[in-house]
Order: C-alpha cells, then sequence, then structure tokens
C-alpha cells in the first residue's frame, strides 16, 4: 500500500485516464473493536464498484473485465492489520494503486475519466510529511516521517554504505577517534555524495529534513552546503542502523515542540485577520473564498469533518447519504485552497470551537 504523495506521483494520479477510471473510498480504522467492521466494509464497497460498472452502459465487457480483475488484485495487496484511518484504491483498465491514509474518508465510489484526489491531498497536507536523514561515516538511512510514525525509506538512493578494510566505525567512536574519522577524505567524499543526493530528492519531493549524527558529522555536513540550509540538525548518534521506533524517539519531541508553535502561530494570524477584516469562518464561509482563490492562510482541526449540500448560494448542513451530500467537502477545501497557493495549517481538535473548526486569512 502507498504513504508518500510526491507531486510527480500526484500528477501522475490526476492524469486522465480511458474511461472508466474507478475510484473506491471507506474509511478504516487502526484498533480493536472498530477494526472489526473493516473487512465486510470493503468487501461491500468494491461490490459496490463493480455493480455500477455492470450497469454503466458506457463501459465495455472487455474493459469492464479488466477493471474488475485490477479491483481483484488491489484487494488482494491490502492488509487490514495494518490499516490507518482511510483506504482508497484507484483502478482503470492496465492498472491499480491501494493507498492507506492517515485521515478518514468518506464511503463512495467514483466512475471518472480521471481518479479522485482529493482525499490523498488533503491527508498528505494534515500529516506533515517530512524527512530524517540518519549520518556516519559508514552509512546514511533516510527515513519518511508522517503524524505517527517513520519507515525506512528507498527513495533518492538511500540507504548509502561503504566498507573499508578496517575501518570500524563503532570502534573508532568507542576510542573517541570520531572527529577524525570525518576529517578523513574518503569519508568526507562519502557524505558529500550523501548531500548531493539528498538535494535531488528534496527538489523533486520538498519536506522538511531532520539530519541525525554525532557533533562531527552534523559539522561536516554543515560545511558542504547544499541542503545545509533546510536542515534541523539532532545531535544524536546511532541511529543509521537503528530501527523506526528509536528514531521516532528521537523525532517526536521536536515533532510535538513545532505543532505548539505551529498552533500558537496560527492564533496570532486569525487574531490579526479579524482586525484587518480579512477573516473567514465556518465551512460555508470559508468554501466561498477559498472557491474565489481569496484564502492566505487555511486553519483545520485535525479531525474536523462535515457533511453539506449545496443549496445553489450556501452550504447547508446535510446528513451522510442524503441526495447530493458532499462528505469531504473539508477535503474539497483543503485541496482547492493548495491550488490556489495557501498556505493550510492542521491544529488541534479545540482550537478553533469559536470558528467551528476552520478558519481562513484572506487575502483581501
Amino acid at each position: 500500500m502507498e504513504h508518500a504523495l510526491s507531486p510527480t506521483t500526484l500528477a501522475e494520479l490526476r492524469r486522465p485516464r480511458p474511461y472508466p477510471a474507478v475510484s473506491v473510498l471507506t474509511p478504516t480504522h487502526r484498533r480493536e473493536p472498530d477494526n472489526a467492521q473493516d473487512p465486510v466494509r470493503l468487501r461491500n464497497v468494491v461490490a459496490e464498484a463493480k455493480k455500477q460498472l455492470e450497469t454503466d452502459p458506457a463501459v465495455s465487457r472487455e474493459r469492464r473485465s479488466d477493471v474488475f480483475d485490477q479491483l481483484d488484485r488491489a484487494l488482494a495487496e491490502i492488509d487490514l492489520a495494518h490499516a490507518e484511518d482511510g483506504l482508497v484504491i484507484f483502478a482503470a483498465p492496465g492498472e491499480h494503486q491501494v493507498w492507506s491514509l492517515a485521515r478518514s474518508v468518506p464511503e463512495r465510489v467514483v466512475l471518472s475519466d480521471t481518479f479522485l484526489t482529493r482525499n490523498l491531498v488533503s491527508a498528505q497536507a494534515a500529516e506533515r510529511p517530512f524527512w530524517v536523514l540518519s549520518i556516519s561515516a559508514d552509512r546514511v538511512t533516510l527515513w519518511n516521517g508522517g503524524v505517527d510514525r517513520v519507515t525506512e525509506s528507498r527513495a533518492g538512493g538511500f540507504p548509502m554504505t561503504r566498507s573499508q578494510e578496517n575501518f570500524d566505525a563503532e570502534r573508532l567512536q568507542r576510542i573517541g577517534d570520531m572527529p577524525s574519522t570525518f576529517r578523513d577524505e574518503d569519508t568526507k567524499r562519502f557524505l558529500r555524495d550523501a548531500d548531493t543526493m539528498m538535494a535531488a530528492l528534496l527538489r523533486e519531493e520538498p519536506r522538511r529534513l531532520f539530519v541525525t549524527g554525532v557533533q562531527a558529522a552534523l559539522s561536516l555536513w554543515e560545511e558542504f552546503g547544499n541542503v545545509a540550509r533546510y536542515t534541523v540538525p539532532v545531535q544524536h548518534g546511532g541511529l543509521t542502523h537503528a530501527g523506526p521506533e528509536a528514531v521516532w524517539q528521537v523525532i517526536q519531541p521536536l515533532l510535538d515542540a513545532d505543532s505548539r508553535r505551529n498552533t500558537a502561530s496560527v492564533t496570532r494570524e486569525l487574531e490579526s485577520a479579524r482586525g484587518r477584516r480579512t477573516f473567514a469562518a465556518g465551512v460555508d464561509e470559508v468554501w466561498q473564498s477559498a472557491r474565489e482563490g481569496r484564502v492566505r492562510l487555511l486553519a483545520v482541526e485535525e479531525n474536523y469533518r462535515a457533511t453539506v449540500r449545496d443549496d445553489g448560494d450556501h452550504l447547508v448542513p446535510a446528513a451522510s447519504g442524503d441526495l447530493d451530500a458532499r462528505d469531504d467537502i473539508v477535503d474539497e477545501i483543503v485541496e482547492q485552497c493548495l491550488e490556489t497557493g495557501a498556505d493550510v495549517r492542521f491544529v488541534p481538535d479545540g482550537t478553533l470551537d469559536d470558528e467551528d473548526g476552520i478558519a481562513g486569512v484572506l487575502r483581501y
């Protein structure tokens, strides 16, 4: 199952397909007893997708059979034991993908000539992805970070390793000779290559970057300069050979501190916007401003969801399952704001109680 949504991947997903491009969405659950319902809901929503394909006169028998096969292959790849909060299946003639999201999605099936990506975009924005690069004299490991985990990444040519006769980085650290190790030309060349590779990856998939290592390694890394200005240095050795839990324990306090600073910053900006009359609050008002491209900063509570329908002039509350109900309007707003260059910030639940969970700072 896929997790990381890069700009290149998003552009590929948005590419027009031969009809039908099928998007199947279902909420999932991480823990018991809620996760007991996931297998049944997943089978039912895929069955609904097949039913719509069977009754659609625009779908030829050959294409219907092809997409049925792709849906079955996607189902076979899903491991609900590792489910997060939402699951998205994309299937079209000759291809399929499965995406696991750390944000809930509405249960729905969409047949079109493109895949439905707004829920992926919103989940990615909420997750605030980041990179962790752990460096040492003999190994460089890359970690893909999200809202509650890190996983080792093979992107960009990582991990990097080097072997050298009689070279023992751990022994050198024990005997106190680590600084001289990082003055060695071979070590410098090795880490300079890592710096170059990381710079290329950041151009393709820009994110915040934490770099972990002993002080001597971090000092050398800063000298190279390609990505040092994007780097948050973390003085902690031994993580190049560590597991994801050890890396997460080091990074989590930094993320928690970032979250507190982010919430305080958003609160200040919203208060300032109130005084300047460049402020919008509530799903209807923010949606109107987002469609006009007026939102400069969008603030959303992490678990805020709203089901609405459009009466032509305004969004009005609706129940899930109502005719023309839109269960993922918040995700639509997030995607629309990102498309128009807005800064999207997710804040802890309760932060925007006075604004009904969602607010914006307007450009004009």
